[in-house]
């Protein structure tokens, strides 16, 4: 084991010291100060070792110390020397296609060589899976000009990888297959193999005996972290790093495991239903609001281009072809309580079913049920419908949800909430090809919201008829669609209903 000099390092904010506190000094965050060992320059490294060639070959040609050091430092001026920037050349880097037009969504194009990406999310929420089946597509793309790709499993034996490769159809001649914890192992991997791309599962897992500590502490996700970087930048190999999470949602180990990578993605999604998202946090090479739908299934991860369907119970907006069976016909039919609104994710506008259910309630506290809406301001959507709408609401139970797991939590989402509530008390339903869009304040003025053509272009693509929305800055003009101008919630309420 080398020897080590002991610090103590914040998890949070990457702060250092010779001395232990309760409360970071940095960031007042309490419990987040750990010891850091770290290790002396014993052990070698490619770095280390060139230095040492350069040395060596400075001193067997060299004449004197002088000369050695002269030399030494016109070497690195001129590795490092400064150009201006209008000769620097901007060839475009070629990305590699991950199989997935959502995954290259996200991360601006493609995986670009010499990069790492962290992804991170819950347990089980399919991070392995979609890496695999990532890595599976990029051997079968590379298989004829000899690309391999390299997966390493800290998790899981070699058997049991190659049983969820064969589920999800990943078998490939060029796909090679390591299980091991040893980070030693895994570099030497790498700078053997030279694959097109190699996958570590995960951060967590994989330990450095060159440091103390246990696996998946500070000490060693940093040393991991910076060896599989060094490694990528050395031999221009891509490196997708899988990362757990804690119980806040937060990427386990410290902050600057962050702050080192290229491109921090999380994996998101309900345990209960089958739709993932996958949003990119930080990516030097693309957008950072970007993101990709996926759908779990026993098959393994399958990507959802046009996620419109999604959230909507029926194909709202859309006629149906098929017009004989009454049945048809009585579904397709308006029912009271729903509202269509669109909300942005990213670039994308994704559309959102409102559902509202309003009773008589027996209890002395009226109930409010929400899903995938802010509970808070439901209780400030009924105050205002009752002041400035004329409906009253105020001593019913309330149940207020969303379509397959999708969020209306921006302020964009006010009207139709509002809408489906005075549907739902008043048994008046809302045709399906309209939609509602808007922020309601507490004057009950109906206030605009960011990107409301882009959100109108993406209804009439759909097949929405009309729109209520607030009074344009400018006058928009979508083919399809009429648009219902309104200022205030009373007059909203009257071109809805």
């Amino acid at each position: 084991m080398a020897k080590t000099n002991v610090h103590y390092l914040c998890s949070e904010c990457g702060w250092t010291g010779a001395k232990w506190f309760g409360k970071c000094p940095e960031c007042g965050q309490w419990g987040t100060i750990d010891e850091f060992h770290e290790a002396r320059p014993a052990a070698s490294t490619r770095t280390s070792a060139a230095r040492r060639a350069s040395g060596a070959a400075g001193a067997a040609t060299g004449s004197g110390a002088d000369g050695r050091v002269s030399r030494t430092r016109s070497v690195t001026v001129a590795a490092g020397a400064a150009r201006p920037i209008t000769e620097i050349g901007t060839d475009d880097v070629t990305r590699i296609p991950t199989g997935f037009l959502e995954f290259d969504r996200v991360l601006g194009g493609g995986i670009v060589p010499g990069s790492v990406v962290l992804v991170a999310g819950e347990p089980g929420i399919g991070k392995s899976t979609l890496l695999l089946e990532t890595a599976g597509n990029i051997a079968r793309a590379h298989a004829a000009d000899g690309g391999r790709v390299l997966y390493v499993s800290g998790e899981e034996s070699q058997g049991q990888v190659r049983l969820r490769a064969s589920r999800i159809n990943a078998v490939e001649p060029n796909l090679l297959l390591a299980a091991t914890t040893d980070l030693a192992t895994v570099l030497g991997l790498i700078e053997q193999e030279r694959p097109t791309l190699a996958i570590v599962d995960s951060a967590q897992t994989i330990v450095s005996q060159d440091v103390d500590g246990i696996s998946g502490g500070s000490t060693q996700v940093r040393e991991v972290a910076s060896a599989l970087i060094d490694v990528a930048k050395t031999l221009d190999v891509p490196v997708l790093l899988v990362g757990h999470v804690t119980k806040d949602g937060s990427i386990a180990g410290p902050r600057t495991l962050e702050h080192l990578v290229d491109v921090v993605c999380q994996f998101e999604g309900d345990a209960e239903t089958a739709l993932r998202m996958l949003r990119a946090v930080k990516n030097r090479f693309g957008p950072t609001d970007e993101v990709g739908c996926f759908d779990m299934s026993g098959e393994g991860i399958e990507e959802v281009t046009d996620p419109a369907g999604l959230f909507l119970s029926t194909a709202a907006g859309v006629e149906s072809a098929d017009t004989e069976s009454a049945d048809d016909a009585q579904a397709d039919a308006p029912v009271e309580g729903t509202c269509v609104t669109f909300t942005l994710d990213g670039h994308r506008s994704l559309p959102i079913e409102i559902q509202s259910l309003v009773t008589n309630s027996v209890l002395p506290t009226p109930r409010r049920a929400v899903n995938g809406v802010d509970a808070n301001r439901i209780a400030m959507l009924v105050a205002v419908l009752y002041r400035h709408g004329r409906v009253n609401l105020l001593s019913n139970d309330l149940y207020v949800s969303t379509i397959a797991g999708g969020l209306a939590k921006e302020p964009a989402c006010d009207l139709a909430i509002v809408a489906a509530l005075a549907s739902a008390a008043k048994h008046a339903p809302i045709a399906r090809t309209t939609c509602a869009i808007g922020e309601i304040s507490l004057t009950g003025q109906v206030r605009p919201a960011p990107r409301l053509e882009y959100r109108l272009r993406e209804a009439a693509r759909l097949g929405f008829t009309t729109a209520v929305t607030p009074r344009l800055r400018k006058h928009v003009a979508i083919p399809g669609l009429t648009i219902v101008q309104v200022s205030s919630l009373k007059a909203a309420l009257d071109a809805l209903l």
